[in-house]
């Protein structure tokens, strides 16, 4: 069964960095198996995707409204997936989730709300001055 849990969330000012990470656990799972993609929810908001990446690491998909700023990078040795969020503004404030699936990124960004094999509980990015 496998398990995420995110990581390194909190209170940064706009235009700061912050680094999150999704990293797996649980028996008789290969984490290289999996796509790994990262959402996010602001209050009163329907769940968005963020950025996903390949089981392998070699493709990303990221949203528009993130390109340039975030960056998705995996360390499969680590069972870990990392969200480096770069000139942050404040309507990235929300909850950000990492899920992991067997669909190509470029299906899981479309999808926030599929069905995946597992989700982590979320972490709070908040943006303020």
């Amino acid at each position: 069964q496998l398990e995420l849990a995110e990581s390194g969330g909190g209170l940064v000012q706009p235009v700061g960095s912050l680094k999150l990470s999704c990293t797996a656990s649980g028996s008789r799972f290969d984490f290289d198996f999996f796509s790994i993609g990262w959402f996010r929810q602001a209050p009163g908001k329907e769940r968005e995707g963020v950025a996903c990446i390949s089981s392998s690491g070699g493709t990303t998909n990221y949203a528009d409204f993130v390109k340039g700023r975030f960056t998705i990078t995996r360390d499969n040795g680590k069972n870990t997936a990392y969200l480096h969020l770069d000139n942050l503004k404040p309507e990235d404030t929300a909850v950000y989730y990492c899920a992991a699936g067997t669909s190509s990124p470029w299906i899981m960004i479309r999808e926030p709300e599929g069905e995946y094999d597992a989700w982590g509980q979320g972490t709070q990015v908040t943006v303020s001055s």
